[in-house]
């Protein structure tokens, strides 16, 4: 297949007006001007979007698209109080609630260009939608326990299901990792038996320093936010938890946090240059998620200190119950916004950058680079088609920064996934019974309202 458009935009070399791109066995074969390839290939059947770009598919490194169900359940109120309200409500979803709720979640996504989801759960709704969608993905499985004495067993059950999860989909398409729980409901224990049990095969992320009532419990001992949680659980067996004195990168690296291979840590807002400095030591990848973090007053990620240092650097949506969406176009708008508005002048980043962090810079973060992130000759066949021929994208000079200052979903034409066409206007090719799963998402939203 061949598929044409006004602008082919590789991401890792310059774009190519006037484009194609061929695709043969799930692979990306050529890619080049369009004249070209149609003289080279010309038995080869022809895709021609016309004024649109073809681009990689959006590479999403964080988010928890089994909560699609729950956007806009929690609004207007600071993390503090969303999160422990959002932990309430989902304790009444079900294993079939999160399966649909994951499965319209991931929907939403291909139709969005999405065609990676790096994704935190500690059910398996995630991995089940995600393989019956026909979507890549890389899928955390989480682990925590505050007791010491659960710990053990908190690791088995996560290790049985990360056996069952890895032996139930496509090995092409998922990869199945493991999380540690956030710092402020974890025993320190856990991060070393992660990093022991992942080694260097198996992927790791890890909410790190997201917000400033986390950095207050592990620095100073207490927070609004430590107590709630630890109230809600009911931990009363814990003994009152001690200050440590360091940052909350210092403090899971003091655990071995950082010994796996493949570490990714989501937001890194509340972070020190000494911290920045251990994470480029330790290869640790960053995802960057700025619509969460402003959306819950969160803070803002220092960027541009994570890009001095070399950082690998992927975008995240988070969850949808923050978000209200798991869409990379606002996402990559609203990190290129707040960055510019913090930076200034010296540090004005370009709308490429973003581009690139949602694309590549995702691969990257979640080290399938080798496969997928750009148009190259040999990568996998993971690409998505934006119409540019509505009036806020026109007249295109630079089709790169008209992306992320004008588009969004709905100006996708076409997603397609190792070759596969999975969605095109407006039509998903699936299997999924797609009104049966909407109509339970919206008895869920009913009971979520009670």
């Amino acid at each position: 297949m061949l598929l044409c458009a006004d602008y082919v935009l590789p991401i890792t070399s310059d774009p190519i007006e006037s484009g194609a791109v061929l695709v043969r066995n799930g692979k990306i074969k050529d890619v080049g001007p369009a004249d070209q390839l149609r003289a080279r290939y010309a038995d080869e059947e022809v895709r021609d979007f016309g004024q649109a770009a073809l681009m990689p598919g959006f590479v999403n490194v964080h988010s928890h698209v089994e909560y699609s169900a729950m956007r806009g359940v929690v609004h207007d109120v600071p993390y503090a109080q969303w999160l422990p309200l959002v932990t309430e409500k989902s304790s009444a979803l079900t294993a079939a609630d999160l399966y649909d709720s994951a499965l319209i979640g991931g929907l939403e996504a291909v139709a969005s260009g999405i065609t990676t989801l790096g994704d935190i759960t500690g059910s398996d709704s995630t991995v089940r939608a995600l393989n019956a969608l026909g979507m890549r993905g890389v899928v955390y499985r989480e682990v925590g326990a505050m007791d010491r004495r659960r710990v053990e067993y908190a690791m088995e059950a996560a290790e049985s299901d990360i056996d069952k999860w890895k032996s139930a989909v496509d090995p092409d398409l998922i990869t199945v990792g493991i999380a540690p729980a956030p710092l402020y409901r974890c025993h320190p224990l856990i991060f070393k038996l992660v990093s022991a049990y992942a080694g260097d095969s198996i992927p790791v992320a890890m909410h790190l320093a997201g917000s400033q009532e986390e950095y207050d419990f592990i620095k100073e001992g207490s927070s609004s936010l430590s107590v709630e949680i630890m109230h809600r659980r009911e931990y009363m067996e814990i003994p009152p938890w001690l200050p440590t004195g360091v940052t909350p990168v210092n403090y899971v690296l003091n655990w071995g946090a950082f010994e796996a291979k493949q570490v990714m840590a989501i937001h890194c807002v509340h972070v020190s240059d000494a911290d920045i400095q251990k994470m480029r030591e330790y290869d640790v990848a960053v995802g960057f998620c700025p619509r969460c973090n402003a959306h819950l007053g969160m803070g803002v990620a220092p960027l541009d200190e994570f890009r001095k240092a070399g950082l690998r650097i992927g975008m995240g949506t988070d969850s949808p119950a923050a978000t209200d969406s798991g869409d990379m176009f606002p996402e990559m708008r609203i990190g290129l916004m707040v960055q510019r508005a913090v930076g200034g002048g010296r540090h004005f980043l370009a709308a490429h950058t973003m581009l690139e962090m949602a694309t590549i810079g995702g691969a990257r973060a979640l080290r399938i680079d080798d496969k997928v992130g750009s148009l190259e000759v040999g990568k996998l066949a993971d690409i998505t088609a934006v119409d540019m021929s509505g009036s806020h994208q026109t007249p295109t000079d630079t089709p790169m920064s008209a992306l992320v200052n004008t588009g969004s979903a709905s100006d996708v034409l076409m997603t397609m996934v190792n070759g596969s066409i999975l969605y095109e206007q407006n039509k998903w090719h699936t299997d999924v019974e797609l009104a049966k799963s909407i109509a339970h998402v919206m008895m869920i939203r009913r009971k979520l309202r009670k």
